[in-house]
């Protein structure tokens, strides 16, 4: 079945590809100065790979992203997590956070860029509180709703037997609100990427980030569709990554499935 799948989806992005060459290179039906060809594109990766552009090459420009897109996430994740865990569980905790976190929850990330250059300067500091809060908010959400999904019946059971505290956090609290929580996890590691590109616009000197906006001011089309698609194959194996990490931390979800 999962080779199917990946059979069908290395098929579409075959005919996707074909479809972009004919109605660049063949037919000139769509210009390079609207969207690049192929060769512009392979062209403009050669470039960026081996010469450079935007101050470095293309490794160290993804090295850099992907630094600030783990650090951002971690964070998030070490924050976000616990703190749903906590309004799910503790009904007095939810009442005294909920109220702010309902006040912060509908505020873009890209709305903290200027707050967090004024706090933290242009530096990747700044940067990283904004991916932060991009990924906080789905953790937050999810664990929450991991907790409040829980049967009765499973922590009924908890006290019943006299579990202490700690055990029952970690060994039911935690393992039933795990699917939520991965739930929460994979929206996360996508918001980070989405923000990634925005925070790096203002002041970075290195990223895919900074390839974009140099590229723009350049009006190199070619260069831009290369920076998109580094964005896009990162954000697929990074996502492929955390969705092997659940298979290991919750393998009754894959036996289930199987």
């Amino acid at each position: 079945m999962i080779a199917r799948r990946s059979i069908v989806g290395l098929g579409t992005i075959m005919v996707l590809v074909g479809c972009w060459y004919v109605l660049t290179s063949a037919t000139g039906l769509v210009s390079p100065g609207r969207f690049p060809s192929p060769q512009d594109a392979w062209e403009s990766a050669w470039q960026v790979t081996v010469t450079g552009y935007a101050n470095g090459r293309l490794h160290e420009h993804i090295l850099h992203s992907l630094k600030l897109i783990a650090l951002g996430f971690l964070v998030a994740a070490g924050t976000g997590v616990p703190l749903g865990l906590l309004m799910g569980w503790s009904r007095r905790a939810d009442a005294i956070i909920s109220p702010i976190f309902l006040l912060i929850r509908p505020i873009p990330p890209l709305a903290w860029i200027p707050l967090a250059i004024l706090w933290l300067g242009l530096g990747d500091a700044a940067k990283i509180m904004v991916i932060w809060f991009a990924a906080f908010v789905p953790s937050v959400i999810n664990s929450y709703t991991g907790v409040r999904t829980i049967e009765c019946y499973v922590v009924e059971a908890a006290s019943m037997l006299g579990t202490p505290r700690w055990r029952f956090v970690l060994e039911v609290l935690v393992p039933a609100a795990s699917p939520m929580i991965f739930t929460g996890l994979r929206l996360s590691l996508q918001a980070s990427w989405t923000t990634l590109v925005a925070a790096e616009l203002v002041g970075a000197l290195y990223g895919l980030g900074r390839i974009l906006n140099v590229a723009q001011q350049d009006i190199y089309p070619g260069m831009i569709l290369v920076g998109m698609i580094c964005v896009a194959i990162l954000g697929w194996a990074t996502t492929r990554l955390l969705a092997h990490a659940e298979s290991l931390a919750l393998p009754w979800l894959r036996t289930a499935e199987a």
